[in-house]
C-alpha cells in the first residue's frame, strides 16, 4: 500500500474561524492529499504566556465542530496527549513513523518564521510546505525549505481579531463557522 500524503495543518485555533475553513477547503481541492490532519496545539510554546489562550480541550472541541465535517479532514488530539511544549517536529515524526508523507500547511505570515521553530533544520528536510496566501505575508520560505502555494484568495482574518470582538451572535456570525458560535460564546463567558 502506498504511503498516505498528509497535509498537516496545526495551530492554536483560539478560536477556529472561517479563514481556517477556507484553507482546508482549498487544500482538499488541490488533489494532493489523502488526509488533512488538523492538530490543535496542546501547549503552544510560542504563545503560552498570552493571557487570552483558551484551555486546550475547549480549542479542540471547537476545532472538531468547525472542521470535522470537511472533506479529507481529521481533527487530531495527538498534541494534547503529549506532555510539555507542543512542537510540530514531534507530530511530523509520528506521522512519518506511521509511513506517511507529510506536508506542512502554513499561512504566508508564518512562512518566513519557520526557521525559528523547534528543530527547524530537521523539519526542513522532512517536509514540504504548502503556503497559504495571507494579506501582509509574502509567503517566502527561508533557504533550504521546499514549498508551493496553496491556491486560494487571501482571507484577511485572524483569531486575535475575533477575540477582540464582543462575543455577540451578530458580531461573530460573519467570522466564525456557525457550529462553533455557541461553544465560543459559552467559553468566553
Amino acid at each position: 500500500m502506498p504511503p498516505r500524503r498528509v497535509g498537516l495543518f496545526g495551530g492554536t485555533f483560539n478560536p477556529p474561524h472561517r479563514g481556517h475553513v477556507a484553507v482546508l477547503r482549498a487544500a482538499a481541492q488541490m488533489g494532493l492529499f489523502d488526509l488533512l490532519e488538523v492538530t490543535v496545539a496542546g501547549d503552544p510554546y510560542q504563545k503560552r504566556d498570552r493571557g487570552d489562550l483558551m484551555p486546550a480541550d475547549q480549542r479542540l472541541e471547537m476545532a472538531v465542530a468547525a472542521f470535522a465535517h470537511l472533506p479529507l479532514v481529521e481533527v487530531s488530539d495527538r498534541e494534547l496527549r503529549r506532555e510539555g511544549p507542543t512542537y510540530t517536529i514531534d507530530t511530523v515524526r509520528e506521522l512519518l513513523d506511521a509511513g506517511d508523507v507529510v506536508d506542512l500547511i502554513v499561512g504566508a505570515d508564518l512562512a518566513d518564521q519557520l526557521d525559528s521553530w523547534h528543530d527547524a533544520e530537521e523539519l526542513s528536510r522532512l517536509v514540504r510546505v504548502g503556503v497559504v496566501p495571507r494579506p501582509g505575508g509574502e509567503g517566502k520560505l527561508a533557504s533550504g525549505w521546499r514549498g508551493y502555494e496553496i491556491a486560494m484568495d487571501p482571507v484577511d482574518l485572524s483569531s486575535t481579531f475575533i477575540r477582540d470582538l464582543s462575543p455577540t451572535q451578530d458580531d461573530l456570525a460573519q467570522f466564525l463557522p456557525d457550529e462553533i458560535i455557541p461553544l465560543y460564546q459559552s467559553y468566553r463567558g
